[in-house]
């Protein structure tokens, strides 16, 4: 998707944030479902802490920028594209919560998936309002 205008930006953004919050709920869904599991390990989705570090490098730039005079040199800072952000799943090994090796709190996770929920809808509300504003301004030619 070419990115040209502050409402493209938006509304991409927006749509990226959404399939993260779907990913994480089935995600979750699959943590709870092994709560019992031995060994098992829970699993993260990592979004949005990545594509505010992308976002953030939009506007940062040295005070001293390096000039490359080679091909072969590494540029010492480059921009990175919020559009390359993938959504990743991470599995905690690092943890554990049971004696039998899972590291599921069933109760965290039901709150997690609440918390996802009421995301999601942040974000379908702030949605519909992007697409309010524009068929505001289209009414009112």
């Amino acid at each position: 998707m070419i990115v040209n205008n502050n409402f493209t930006k938006t509304v991409d953004l927006l749509h990226r944030a959404m399939d993260a919050t779907t990913v994480r709920q089935a995600v979750i869904a699959n943590n709870i479902a092994n709560a019992g599991v031995p060994n098992f390990k829970r699993t993260n989705v990592n979004f949005e802490s990545e594509l505010k570090r992308a976002l953030e490098t939009e506007k940062q730039r040295p005070a001293l920028e390096l000039r490359l005079t080679n091909p072969g040199h590494m540029a010492d800072w480059e921009p990175r594209d919020y559009q390359d952000v993938q959504i990743r799943r991470v599995l905690d090994y690092t943890t554990t919560e049971n004696n039998n090796g899972n590291n599921v709190n069933a109760e965290e996770e039901f709150n997690l998936a609440l918390e996802n929920q009421l995301r999601y809808m942040l974000l379908a509300n702030s949605a519909a309002f992007e697409f309010s504003q524009v068929n505001m301004v289209l009414r009112n030619r």
